[in-house]
């Protein structure tokens, strides 16, 4: 059975979802010296964006004593735009994340009401559009299912995992995100070979312009990765 710690899995979908424990530790190196640009600093002209950069800024520039009060906050922020939007999927895949997110910082059987919210989120996006965010609800949801543990404590399961992430690369082939979430899920399952071949297609994927953080933040969890990947060869 999954330990409840790994539920910070999905802190970092960025799409900015999802991160282990320890990948969430590792996701925090990326500090207001190494990062290019303040999240905050970033314009924020749409409830999209705004979510985006405050969610980046909670994620990597705060102390991890902060984070849980700053994404409650957040969510709030998320709910009052997907009130005025309500059939807006980006708004819902990005409340989803924060819900996520809160879930990851707050950790304990305290975070599982989060977690169920966030897979709330994401089941409504996908109805509405399944493709909205290049997959995201579908990568975020994915991470969900492979980090959470199962029956009796919560709704963990690697097949719906595994099924999840297999079809957001379905639809975003070459997106950092997809590959790098359906690599650690490879690992996580002893398939080190495949892991290290989504790790790589991760590694040199696009970059996202208008999310420099994030990016720079997935690049390093990727390379740890592979450094696991290699420790197993």
């Amino acid at each position: 059975m999954k330990k409840l710690t790994t539920l910070s899995t999905t802190v970092i979908l960025g799409l900015g979802l999802a991160l282990s424990h320890t990948a969430m530790a590792q996701a925090n190196e990326v500090t207001e010296s190494t990062a290019p640009t303040s999240a905050l600093s970033e314009t924020a002209t749409t409830p999209l964006k705004t979510l985006q950069h405050q969610w980046a800024h909670i994620n990597y520039e705060l102390d991890d004593a902060e984070k849980e009060k700053a994404f409650v906050a957040l969510i709030n922020t998320a709910k009052s735009f997907v009130k005025a939007e309500p059939n807006n999927p980006e708004l819902l895949i990005w409340q989803g994340i924060i819900q996520s997110s809160t879930a990851g910082a707050k950790g304990g059987l305290g975070a599982l009401d989060y977690a169920k919210d966030a897979r709330k989120s994401f089941e409504q996006a996908m109805r509405l559009d399944e493709n909205a965010l290049s997959g995201s609800a579908m990568t975020s949801l994915g991470v969900l299912y492979h980090k959470l543990p199962g029956w009796p404590i919560s709704f963990g399961s690697d097949k719906k995992a595994e099924k999840l992430l297999k079809h957001a690369l379905e639809i975003n082939p070459d997106g950092i995100d997809p590959n790098y979430f359906y690599a650690e899920y490879l690992f996580d399952n002893g398939k080190y070979d495949e892991a290290l071949k989504f790790a790589k297609k991760a590694q040199v994927a696009p970059s996202r312009a208008d999310r420099p953080i994030a990016d720079l933040g997935r690049k390093k969890e990727i390379a740890l990765l592979e450094a696991k990947i290699a420790r197993k060869s």
